[in-house]
């Protein structure tokens, strides 16, 4: 399994959360640049897509998961952690607080929100552009994106590399993964686990890099 082998970061404020601008505290971030070819951005800091996917795509039910993986949990910490990592507000409410020694940028267009210990973005660009300020202060190795489904949808294209947590289940749900194309996506790395205690399902970890990149 690769890491992202970041250093670590000091634990979450317990302040208010922090409503983003696109020039965050510590002066702006430099604003990617637009690749020559297929529209993709050139990011100084690259992105990762991480995410756990059902055999039929499914990702999500109800706001939820609709499995429990305690092993994949530890994976997702170990991927994660020392980076900022950007999620919609769903998915910030599914998980209920702030992931411990990461940046937590959320995204939602609900004026009102904020949450201790997360910084609010009013769009994907404004996130991106806070998250790239953040990782370079920090020399964080890469931006983590968490989800929901229309944000993976939406940064699929930018992204470096997928970390891919492959459930062998076929679940009912509401939310599925964008396609992993073969003809953008190298498989890279590959490891098979049964399913160990707190997990309903074996499952096989998987990183994607992208052809060309």
């Amino acid at each position: 399994m690769r890491c992202l082998s970041p250093p670590p970061l000091a634990a979450e404020g317990q302040g208010g959360g922090q409503r983003a601008s696109s020039e965050p505290v510590g002066g702006p971030p430099p604003r990617p640049s637009s690749a020559s070819g297929g529209g993709r951005n050139v990011r100084r800091v690259p992105l990762v897509l991480v995410a756990a996917i059902a055999e039929n795509g499914v990702i999500g039910r109800a706001g939820g998961l609709p499995w429990r993986l305690r092993t994949d949990l530890k994976r997702f910490r170990a991927l994660t952690t020392g980076h900022p990592v950007v999620m919609g507000r769903r998915t910030y409410l599914s998980i209920g607080k702030p992931l411990k020694d990461r940046t937590n940028i959320v995204i939602t267009r609900d004026p009102h929100f904020a949450a201790a210990g997360v910084v609010v973005a009013s769009s994907l660009e404004t996130a991106l552009e806070v998250a790239e300020g953040d990782a370079l202060r920090r020399g964080a190795a890469a931006i983590v994106v968490g989800g929901g489904a229309g944000i993976y949808s939406r940064t699929i294209k930018m992204a470096a590399r997928l970390e891919i947590t492959r459930v062998h289940v076929r679940p009912e749900g509401d939310t599925v993964f964008p396609e992993i194309d073969p003809a953008q996506w190298r498989e890279a790395a590959r490891q098979d686990f049964a399913a160990g205690p707190g997990d309903d399902a074996p499952f096989t970890t998987l990183t994607y890099e992208r052809r060309g990149g």
